[in-house]
């Protein structure tokens, strides 16, 4: 690292990736997220957009507090309204950034934001200016910048920089760049921007073409020294850079990049499971670097090749970014402090003592069901605990369904709705429909189910299945997991997960008129 500059990276999976339709995750979901991501030692970790909600801002001032080892970030439109709450959430972390954004192609500038150039401009540098009032770490966005047009670009580049910008984030926020012209975008605004040397330039590319990663590096190659990313891709539409795939595209191929990162890579693929349980957007087998047939070779070729040499068919060794063959072997007569033990490895620290004490009891009730329980178990384990911790309407007692060959499947549900038991019962197609059915019957929601998903945490007849069901109500998406040994019983679980999600709270008044 000493002969190589350092290449920052910046996760948005707080804030951009929770914009997923159904991501939306609690405070204390965001709090184990960006523990991992310290873990990781990822630079700085954009928390939230503090002024979209009081959920927003709560969770954003529980990871500032939390967070020791990275800058802490709080997105706030070139607004003072917004840069003063994103601050006042931040107050008391270790080290703060402010990144403030306004869009600056003339599609955007005319159709959404009906200002001038001019207009946009003075707000840029007025935006920055009040932002460096609250921290020396201030970041700007010229929103859609892939799309803007250049001589424009450069004098709000320009200008911000003269205003006390220190990083210059350069999104491509439809994805509509191609990675030879987003490289060449960067070279030009650097060589053309006559103050540039006083700033890091940033990207942040989405993926709607498939190339997000390809023009984060191409802009890496061209001189940029921050990339922002998401764990797993994760983002609305088809997402963002994923950051797995940037940090090993550039400590695989160090040959090529004039930079690195300070990342611990071995922390991706632990990060990795972890957001993907909390958010229930699997992720995909054959996805880089953390899907699970990453480092799987089928072929007896390639496997008569990795026998020999490794290095005929890997270029990177599935250790170096997490893949162990880790696992904990405990019964019902193992120990808590064993149990305890194993869950800081895994970098999971419980709030009380209390939540060990309830997590240990499911450790030992799916002990009764399995005889191997693997990390993944005690992942999805601890993260079905939080997904049931906060303000339940709704709570599955019992589930009881018939299921035989040229019979009609019938479930039968006893849940506690507010407090008071319910019971409802419905034919079905099968028996997972059946349940929904008869959770229906008795919740009456009114919502649409939009996806249902199944997966194997483990392998073996005997391993847990993880269940993602997705919800619609009033044009609000959620996401609810599951997951049991019987996968009738997770799916019942992810559904009443959902359904909370839906009742608890109204959708949240996001003013984010834009995406950067």
């Amino acid at each position: 690292m000493a002969e190589k500059e350092r290449l920052i990276i910046f996760d948005t999976t707080l804030r951009d990736g929770e914009q997923s339709p159904g991501a939306s995750m609690t405070r204390d979901e965001k709090l184990r997220i960006a523990r991992a991501l310290e873990r990781m030692r990822v630079d700085v970790i954009e928390a939230g957009f503090p002024i979209a909600s009081p959920g927003d801002f709560e969770a954003v001032q529980a990871v500032a507090r939390a967070v020791k080892d990275s800058v802490v970030c709080g997105l706030a439109r070139a607004l003072d309204k917004d840069i003063d709450r994103a601050a006042e959430a931040l107050r008391e972390a270790r080290a703060f950034r402010i990144h403030t954004f306004i869009a600056t192609s003339p599609i955007h500038m005319e159709r959404k934001l009906r200002m001038s150039p001019d207009e946009v401009l003075a707000q840029a540098v007025r935006a920055v200016r009040r932002a460096r009032q609250h921290t020396d770490d201030v970041e700007f966005s010229p929103e859609d910048a892939g799309r803007s047009e250049i001589d424009f670009l450069c004098r709000v580049i320009e200008a911000v920089i003269e205003a006390g910008a220190r990083t210059v984030n350069i999104p491509d926020t439809v994805g509509y760049n191609l990675p030879h012209q987003f490289g060449e975008l960067i070279r030009t605004l650097i060589e053309r921007v006559p103050n540039s040397d006083k700033a890091v330039f940033s990207v942040h590319c989405h993926n709607d073409l498939g190339l997000a990663v390809a023009n984060s590096l191409s802009a890496v190659l061209a001189g940029a020294r921050q990339v922002e990313c998401t764990v797993n891709g994760l983002g609305e539409r088809a997402g963002n850079a994923a950051l797995e795939e940037i940090v090993m595209a550039v400590r695989t191929r160090q040959d090529v990049f004039p930079c690195d990162t300070g990342l611990d890579t071995t922390q991706i693929v632990p990060t990795s499971r972890l957001v993907s349980g909390i958010t229930g957007f699997p992720v995909q087998p054959n996805k880089a670097i953390v899907g699970a047939n990453a480092f799987a070779h089928e072929s007896g070729i390639h496997q008569d090749g990795v026998l020999k040499s490794r290095e005929t068919y890997e270029i990177m060794r599935a250790e170096d970014v997490g893949w162990t063959a880790n696992r904990i072997v405990l019964g019902k007569h193992s120990g808590r402090n064993a149990f305890r033990t194993r869950l800081r490895e895994l970098g999971i620290e419980l709030e009380s003592e209390e939540a060990l004490n309830e997590a240990f009891a499911r450790f030992k009730e799916l002990a009764d069901k399995k005889h191997e329980i693997y990390d993944e178990d005690l992942q999805a384990l601890v993260t079905e605990a939080s997904l049931e911790a906060g303000n339940e309407r709704v709570r599955l007692v019992a589930l009881r369904v018939c299921s035989e060959t040229g019979e009609t499947p019938h479930a039968v549900v006893t849940l506690a709705v507010d407090g008071a038991e319910r019971r409802g019962e419905a034919d079905g197609s099968g028996p997972v429909d059946a349940s929904f059915k008869a959770i229906e019957s008795v919740v009456e929601s009114g919502t649409e189910l939009l996806l249902y998903s199944v997966s194997n945490i483990t392998t073996g007849t005997d391993a847990q299945g993880e269940v993602t069901v997705r919800l619609e109500k009033g044009g609000r998406i959620v996401n609810g997991q599951g997951a049991d040994t019987d996968i009738v019983i997770a799916s019942a679980k992810a559904y009443v997960n959902a359904l909370n999600k839906i009742l608890r709270a109204p959708r949240r008044a996001h003013p984010q008129l834009g995406d950067v």
